[in-house]
This record gives structure tokens, sequence and C-alpha cells, in this order.
């Protein structure tokens, strides 16, 4: 069994310890398997949450924020594995999100898939990530990222005028 196999067949850490996010900011419900440039994790629409429609849905602007989610958690993971803590980072942008449906529906749980296309020593990053249900494509996009060295100083200098 490879260590790829190793990590999708064990059980992983609760998503809280994963993820620094809390309440009704964390989307995601847990990671199902991951490796060196890949992740897939799950997500369940909460139709009391902040974000339901009047249908309880969540509408699928929010989809970037479920992939930045899955990025943040592969990036953690991997820091864990070579024994670091995580560091913060921020999520750049997209060129493009292109969502195939206007919300995702309650009770069908999601898969969020992000797969590492670029990782600069610097800390900046891409990936493309997806989002399905039942093995249908709901939505993609190419995130950008930065995982600054020093976060405290990076937002400190974003903040000035």
């Amino acid at each position: 069994m490879t260590d790829t196999e190793v990590r999708a067949a064990s059980p992983l850490a609760p998503i809280e310890s994963i993820l620094p996010h809390r309440g009704t900011m964390l989307l995601l419900a847990g990671v199902e398997s991951w490796d060196d440039e890949f992740l897939a994790a799950v997500a369940h629409v909460d139709p009391a949450a902040w974000y339901a429609d009047t249908r309880g849905n969540m509408p699928a602007w929010i989809g970037i924020e479920l992939m930045a989610q899955a990025i943040a958690a592969h990036v953690g993971l991997l820091s864990t594995r070579a024994g670091q803590p995580a560091r913060p980072g921020v999520l750049l942008g997209s060129r493009k999100y292109e969502a195939s449906v206007p919300a995702f529906e309650q009770g069908k749980p999601l898969r969020v898939e992000a797969r590492e296309l670029l990782r600069g020593a610097e800390g900046h990053g891409a990936y493309e990530c997806t989002i399905s249900a039942g093995g249908q494509p709901l939505a993609n996009a190419i995130i950008k990222v930065y995982q600054p060295t020093d976060f405290q100083a990076f937002i400190e200098g974003s903040l000035t005028i």
C-alpha cells in the first residue's frame, strides 16, 4: 500500500483540527482523501445556515469559499505532515468561477476537490477546484492563493493607505 493510499484509507482528524474556521463559517464537514497534490472534502448544505436561500439551499457563489477551505485543508495537512504548524493564507482570486446551477441543494452532499497546479517558494499557489454532487459537476475554478511567511506583517502592510 502506498503512502497516498494510506492517507486515503486512514481516518482523518476532525475538520476542526485542520481548519481554523469555526461556527457557521466552517463549511466543510470533513476530508475524504488527500495526497501531496490533491484533496477531496465533503460539505453539507445546512438549510438553517446564514447563507441559506428561501428554499434552504446554498447559493452557488459560496462555492468559491468551499474551494478556498479545501485548499486551506490541503495546505494545513501538508504542514502538519512536515511537523510544522499551519500558517494562515489568503485567497487572491480566480480568473473565472463557473457554476452550472444557481444554488447547491440541501440534502445532497457536496464533494469539493482541490488539485494543486503550482506552489511557489514565496508562498504563491494555484489550485484547480471542482464541486460536484452525486457525480454531477456543479462548479469549477482555478483559485490563486498566497501564504505569506509573516502573515501579520502582510495584513498590516495591506491596511496602510
